[in-house]
């Protein structure tokens, strides 16, 4: 349970940083250089101290990284300079909760008491609550369809890629083998390094086209702007790596490896609350009575959800 509670700390801090480093880099480019950076880091500690990329489950944790971290994380990061990173991680999370517990049930068997069950609704219905927009919130049609569609991805490929952790260290622990956290972290983050760099040269390609093309026209128009950009970004992009892809998915697996994924996430879920102070100061958007109501609700589920689990049977 704590490791759950970590990693909501952790993404909390994740999601703000990558908005900001989303609206100057674009998503694309943006969640591409942290997941490299996050790579950088739990590859010292795998390959040193953990159990770098050996295992019988080795590819099963590429898999889902591939699919968590590269589609579902690239997709997020299209829906948080979209919807905002209070509305888009609400979004993915709350809908990833009962998802993944769906998967996990249907595919893995593990079934939640009903104290636990009714505890996770609590969580979900209190974020939902606190952080569903008010009134003053105006997206246009175009931008909110699309956002609400990549959160609706991401939501998904998270909680499919919580599943396949679970699924693997379900096989690791039969055949005898002990994968920590954060060699999980490093495997999977592998996958999504590699699906994130397919993506960012598809979406570059054109873009390195035209500019070899103008070269000669415009030499270094472009170059002041895009250095400008990087020296804001950059602080931005470590602190995403570190709290996200490092640090915060190195608490996630941790927490999956022995707490089903319709516990754990309903606990992520409270990200968002976090998120509302960083939010007002950074996005402008204020916290009304049911935003605070909803989360005193949301807390509350979570730590009865934390009793429940933890208690002697």
């Amino acid at each position: 349970m704590l490791a759950a509670f970590l990693t909501t700390f952790l993404f909390s801090i994740s999601a703000i940083c990558g908005n900001r480093t989303a609206k100057l880099l674009g998503g694309t480019e943006a969640n591409f250089w942290r997941m490299c950076f996050a790579a950088s880091v739990l590859a010292i500690y795998g390959e040193l101290f953990g159990g770098g990329l050996g295992g019988s489950v080795f590819h099963i944790f590429f898999i889902s990284g591939c699919i968590g971290f590269g589609i579902g994380d690239m997709a997020l990061f299209q829906a948080l300079p979209r919807l905002g990173s209070r509305l888009a991680v609400m979004l993915t999370l709350c809908l990833s909760s009962p998802l993944a517990a769906l998967m996990e049930w249907l595919w893995l068997g593990t079934r939640l008491s009903l104290a636990e069950i009714l505890c996770a609704l609590m969580i979900l219905i209190g974020v939902a609550m606190a952080l569903a927009p008010g009134t003053h919130v105006h997206l246009p049609r175009r931008q909110l369809v699309l956002g609400v569609s990549f959160g609706l991805v991401a939501s998904l490929c998270q909680a499919l890629g919580a599943v396949l952790s679970r699924k693997a260290y379900s096989l690791a622990s039969l055949s005898g083998e002990n994968i920590d956290g954060i060699t999980a972290a490093y495997q999977r983050i592998l996958g999504g390094v590699l699906v994130g760099a397919v993506v960012l040269l598809l979406v570059k390609r054109e873009f390195i086209f035209d500019a070899l093309l103008s070269r000669q026209a415009t030499p270094n128009s472009k170059h002041p702007r895009q250095s400008d950009r990087w020296r804001k970004a950059w602080p931005l992009v470590i602190a995403n790596g570190l709290a996200g892809p490092a640090l915060g998915v190195s608490c996630y697996q941790w927490a999956l490896k022995t707490t089903p994924t319709g516990v754990v996430l309903p606990i992520v879920a409270l990200t968002p609350l976090v998120i509302i102070p960083l939010s007002y100061h950074l996005e402008g958007e204020r916290p009304t009575f049911r935003s605070l109501a909803g989360g005193c609700f949301a807390v509350f589920g979570a730590a009865a959800l934390a009793w429940v689990t933890t208690r002697p049977h």
